[in-house]
């Protein structure tokens, strides 16, 4: 019945993903590498998660 209020996973971790994705591309074009990599680790992990979550949701 309240369905209509809960939230998505996917789309949220979509956004957080594309998020991290975006504030690395910003590091980058400023030169920090450091953060650079962390934030594109961070952004692989999201996506690791995602799969999963795909995966588990077809299955």
């Amino acid at each position: 019945m309240f369905s209509i209020f809960k939230t998505n996973p996917i789309k949220k971790l979509t956004k957080t993903y594309e998020t991290k994705l975006e504030q690395a591309m910003h590091a980058q074009r400023n030169g920090d590498i450091k953060s650079y990599s962390m934030l594109t680790a961070e952004a692989e992990a999201i996506a690791d998660k995602l799969t999963e979550l795909e995966n588990s949701k077809t299955s």
